[in-house]
């Protein structure tokens, strides 16, 4: 069976996938086999595929690949997120095009339209990923409103309120207008924003003075409750005691003192609007202050703000701006740039707003995941982000958990009575009533009665059980699966959900199942373009993946994702990596046509074919060590770096070229029978980088006939084996000497077809004479001698400590020879007198490790060797 003279990935990628997913081989189940599993992080279920989940599914799905050929029950666990917030504006968005107001709807009529929307948008993205690549195990995909990972959440709940760790407190929050909900500290985003700073004039009440009172927000003075002034500040000693009159407003308001104040900020004088500004909270609490809230939940004004109730609050301070003018309480306006809290969600203004919320202690729960990575029991890749961590989980700050939102888990609280007490947490409403009966004495208590509490629970309120529950490990703590799978091995993330998911996935697993929930944690970096900026749709600066596995193939792009990923670090994204991916294929795949096409002959192989065979062996072998390494450390862009060069380089570029016969000869069989087997190793190597291409390969009739289930997915992952270090060295200088002699045809204009002469004086112990059947065909040598003398007249080089002289006769140009050789030293006396300043520093031979003095001090004299090489080729030349 003929080879098609080129890959067709889009006919690959189809072929496969469905033959995988169908013959079950992303399946896993507990077994006596090691486990090894991944959790996805979960997409939004509102999302498409875009470049951070390309690379970070790239990685999940390398690491997968390689650990099933390796023996292990691979398990990637994928699942969507229901997003409260995302989900819920996309469904209000869709109910307006509608007609229909979301405000006009029951919860149960809004969360039908939701549901509605889930499954007819919700998975596509997991669609998407099948392109990809992705082989999880799809028969096990999660959602995190499925019935097992809700009831999880609601058990959670009622368990940590029981543990005194969920309260109800009216307090300041984050309030999303946009949204319509509050937001957690960790979702607020600080921009820094050009605005103004407003001078405001209050007068002081009884007298014809003014205060001067600095704000960048003059439309929240309706909600002013006192102006502070610092006690030790002499400016103000006339104040103490007094009350001024907020402008436009009216109202009297004390004077008070506080070190809290910045006697270089401003004017020193600071209005205090409790409801509305943190800092101010704080302030109000301590001063037993009144607290005015004067938004709606849209951010317009409310009735406190007299004639601009129901004004947008931006608009209301262009207009109060105008207002204060007009009665002369405006001293001055400046420009002003300061940091502007927005919605991680929506990118809406937070406006502070004091509300009833719930929230969950962290500080006890915080230390076990504190302590369990600062120790490296869960490693984190690269350590940088152990820092970041750690600052976090020591100045962590109550979850508030409770979101105004439809969408999501339910808060399991069931009030029956207007008191702020008068309410109980249970898992189920007939719960409720019994515990409502008892709590309130009233035995007369009906479900009719109750109310539960129409908010829902912050989304990373679930997803931080993702790894138990997606393994019913809530409801069923002792299960076959929980046990076998978890703690699961390997997390794969962007690091700037760091808090939101991963710490609390840590406290989560310690606090629900008194261990780690996974072992290690691959922090992934920014996908960025060529001008360093972070792509995006909004910007207009990113492919779309599907497109981009369109053009270049699934494999391709793969490869273009990892080529430059180094864990933790940013990837310059350029579509030329593809480009370098598809190419890597192409490669690979022609590479295999010419071993395909090869005539053979019954016959053993010959002696330069053995020692070809040696030297690839033992290369295979030490980039493999070196693969494995990269792999232990999560450097899997080095990993796959080195993959490449094997292949390209010492794969394509030189083995096949040393066994391939003369143009129209056989080859022995017994050297086909060794190329085949080092390209199916190949193949099993570069299978989890590029599954595809690798799988379509190993079916050719090139490798016999394969049964049903015998398919590269499950092939035994090459393992490192003993190798000989010295072939390598010796090997490397017969490739020298032909890549000199090739260097100098080049640079001569000699074509490859005229065999040249070479002449060897050997300084060296290497048994060159075994290389000179491949030194001569490779570098097409009519023949080679050894010599004792310098050969006069000869352009020559340094191969290793070896001297070589290669006879030109009269093809020589003295003159441009001379030039040559007189740059060549020039740039070799120079680096050694850069490797000189180097070992002559004390401090750097002192303090640097052993091994890279040595690689100076080696390169010292390899230099030192050339220098005297080419002078002497110099007098030579005369």
């Amino acid at each position: 069976m003929s080879i098609a003279k080129t890959y067709n990935p889009k006919e690959a990628e189809e072929k496969w996938y469905s033959y995988w997913k169908a013959n079950g081989f992303f399946r896993s189940t507990p077994d006596e086999r090691e486990p090894y599993t991944i959790v996805m992080p979960p997409p939004n279920v509102t999302g498409v595929l875009h470049m951070g989940h390309m690379l970070n599914n790239t990685i999940q799905d390398v690491l997968i690949r390689r650990a099933r050929m390796q023996g292990k029950n691979a398990c990637w666990v994928p699942g969507t997120d229901h997003a409260s917030i995302a989900t819920e504006a996309k469904v209000v968005a869709m109910l307006k095009e509608q007609g229909i107001d979301k405000r006009s709807l029951s919860r149960e009529d809004f969360l039908k339209h939701a549901w509605e929307w889930k499954e007819k948008y919700g998975g596509i993205i997991l669609k998407q990923l099948e392109k990809l690549g992705a082989s999880c195990d799809w028969d096990r995909t999660r959602f995190t409103m499925d019935p097992e990972l809700y009831q999880s959440v609601i058990r959670v709940f009622v368990d940590l309120y029981n543990k005194g760790l969920i309260y109800r407190g009216y307090r300041m929050v984050n309030w999303d207008p946009e949204a319509k909900t509050n937001i957690s500290d960790e979702e607020v985003v600080y921009k820094e924003k050009n605005g103004k700073l407003y001078h405001l004039k209050y007068q002081v009440e009884g007298t014809d003075k003014y205060i001067v009172v600095a704000t960048t927000r003059p439309e929240t003075i309706f909600g002013d409750t006192a102006v502070c002034i610092n006690p030790n500040d002499e400016r103000y000693t006339w104040l103490k005691g007094k009350q001024v009159i907020v402008p436009i407003v009216g109202r009297k308001v004390n004077i008070i003192e506080d070190e809290y104040v910045d006697l270089e900020f401003g004017t020193g004088c600071l209005k205090v609007t409790p409801a509305h500004d943190v800092n101010d909270y704080a302030l109000g609490k301590k001063h037993d202050l009144e607290f005015v809230d004067i938004f709606t939940d849209e951010a317009k004004l409310n009735d406190n703000g007299l004639h601009y109730a129901g004004m947008d609050r931006f608009k209301v301070r262009k207009e109060i701006e105008k207002e204060l003018e007009e009665k002369g309480l405006l001293e001055k306006v400046e420009n002003y740039t300061n940091n502007v809290g927005t919605s991680e969600r929506t990118g809406a203004v937070i406006e502070p707003k004091i509300s009833n919320q719930w929230f969950l202690k962290m500080e006890d729960l915080a230390k076990p995941a504190l302590d369990n990575v600062m120790d490296d029991t869960i490693k984190f890749h690269p350590t940088k982000f152990k820092n970041i961590y750690r600052n976090w989980m020591e100045n962590v700050t109550d979850w508030n958990i409770s979101r105004q939102l439809w969408w999501g888990h339910q808060i399991p609280a069931y009030f029956y009575g207007d008191g702020n007490d008068d309410f109980v947490v249970a898992q189920t409403a007939e719960e409720a009533l019994s515990l409502a009966q008892q709590k309130s004495g009233n035995a007369g208590l009906t479900l009719a009665d109750l109310r539960q509490d129409e908010d829902v629970l912050d989304t990373w309120f679930s997803a931080w059980l993702w790894p138990i529950s997606v393994f019913n490990g809530i409801n069923e703590p002792e299960n076959a699966e929980i046990n076998y799978y978890y703690p699961t091995q390997d997390l794969v993330t962007a690091p700037d959900i760091i808090f939101f998911w991963v710490a609390r996935m840590i406290v989560s697993g310690y606090e629900f199942r008194g261990q780690l929930p996974f072992e290690n944690v691959y922090f992934t970096g920014i996908v960025r373009d060529k001008l360093g900026r972070k792509m995006s749709k909004s910007l207009g600066n990113s492919p779309d993946p599907i497109d981009l596995m369109n053009e270049y193939g699934a494999d391709a792009t793969r490869m273009g994702m990892l080529l430059t990923a180094p864990a933790g670090n940013d990837l310059p994204f350029d579509v030329e990596l593809c480009v370098q991916g598809r190419n890597f294929a192409n490669k690979i795949w022609n590479a295999f046509r010419l071993v395909k096409g090869l005539e053979v002959i019954d016959a053993p192989s010959s002696a330069s074919d053995k020692i070809s065979a040696a030297w690839f062996d033992a290369r295979f072998n030490q980039a493999l060590t070196e693969i494995e390494e990269n792999f232990k450390h999560y450097r899997l862009s080095d990993a796959l770096m080195t993959t490449y060069k094997l292949v390209w380089d010492d794969f394509c570029a030189w083995y096949l070229e040393l066994v391939k016969p003369a143009y129209g000869s056989p080859i022995a069989s017994e050297t086909l029978e060794m190329v085949k087997s080092f390209f199916q190793r190949i193949l099993t190597l570069v299978h989890p980088f590029m599954p595809f291409l690798t799988e379509e390969l190993w079916h050719d009739e090139l490798f016999g006939t394969k049964e049903e289930m015998d398919c590269i997915i499950v092939a035994e992952f090459p393992k490192v084996g003993a190798f000989n270090e010295q072939i390598i060295k010796d090997f490397a200088v017969a490739q020298q000497i032909i890549s000199e002699v090739r260097n100098i045809r080049n640079s001569k204009g000699i074509s490859p077809k005229v065999a040249l002469p070479l002449a060897i004086n050997q300084q060296s112990d290497i048994d060159l004479a075994q290389y000179i059947a491949i030194i001569t065909k490779i570098a097409n040598l009519e023949a080679v001698t050894f010599v004792t003398e310098k050969v006069a007249g000869a352009t020559s080089f340094l191969a290793g400590k070896d001297e070589c002289y290669v006879l030109l006769e009269n093809n020589v140009d003295v003159e441009a020879e001379r030039e040559r050789i007189t740059k060549e030293l020039a740039y070799l006396e120079g680096f050694l007198i850069s490797v000189d300043k180097k070992l002559s520093n004390e401090r750097f031979v002192q303090n640097a490790k052993p091994e890279i003095v040595e690689n100076e001090k080696s390169k010292k004299a390899d230099a030192e060797a050339k220098i005297k090489i080419l002078q002497d080729s110099l007098t030579t030349l005369g």
